[in-house]
């Protein structure tokens, strides 16, 4: 098998720039605005990010999952607590997510403290996901090893027999978290690699501070 010359995987950006005033003061605005384009960009799974975690040996751990919500408050994934990524951020409540979106010439890094959803919400979103989702969610051991994945569906298959007409109830090791942002930067492809790059941080008053980086 040849060796693939990676160095020519390369492409001119230049679609659009990123500057301080269309930006604005407020990371979470401009962040509404970004998504909105993305979804009338109809673009597969607009919502999906990747989440970085610390171990407590300070290995760093990065996954998919899929963005369920964002306010004024954070932005909500949910998962299995007892996963690897549950397991690590209860010893290390921070993460850090990334979004890009190639046809937009565009990313955002976000990092913050990381909370658990109340359980109210936990439920509302618990009860709005499919049937079978919901089976799967409650008997997958996420993150531990199993014996096949037959093993898996047998699971799945008694649970929806045990809860045959019947709602399903969300299991306590599943539900939300909510990453508060503490840093958020927002990255537009420029022509020449000249990129624009803008980063906000969160000040102990509450208020953003704004500053360009260099690409």
């Amino acid at each position: 098998m040849s060796e693939p010359d990676l160095a020519k995987l390369r492409r001119e950006y230049g679609r659009q720039r990123l500057d301080e005033q269309t930006a604005g003061d407020d990371p979470l605005r401009l962040f509404a605005r970004w998504f909105d384009d993305v979804l009338r960009a109809d673009l597969l799974e607009p919502n999906a990010m990747a989440l970085a975690t610390v171990g407590p040996d300070g290995q760093p751990a990065a996954r998919m999952v899929l963005l369920k919500g964002f306010d004024e408050r954070g932005f909500t994934f949910y998962t299995n607590y007892r996963s690897r990524k549950g397991r690590e951020l209860e010893a290390n409540p921070r993460a850090a997510l990334l979004f890009w979106w190639p046809p937009l010439e565009r990313q955002v890094r976000i990092e913050g403290e990381v909370e658990k959803t109340s359980p109210a919400e936990s439920d509302e979103y618990f009860d709005q996901r499919p049937r079978l989702s919901q089976l799967a969610a409650a008997v997958s051991p996420q993150s531990e090893p199993i014996g096949s994945r037959l093993e898996l569906e047998r699971a799945v298959f008694e649970l929806e027999r045990k809860y045959f007409g019947k709602p399903i109830p969300r299991p306590e090791h599943w539900g939300g978290y909510r990453l508060r942002p503490r840093r958020m930067e927002f990255w537009q492809g420029g022509e020449n690699r000249v990129h624009d790059r803008l980063l906000y941080e969160l000040g102990p008053d509450g208020s953003w501070k704004r500053t360009r980086l260099a690409p």
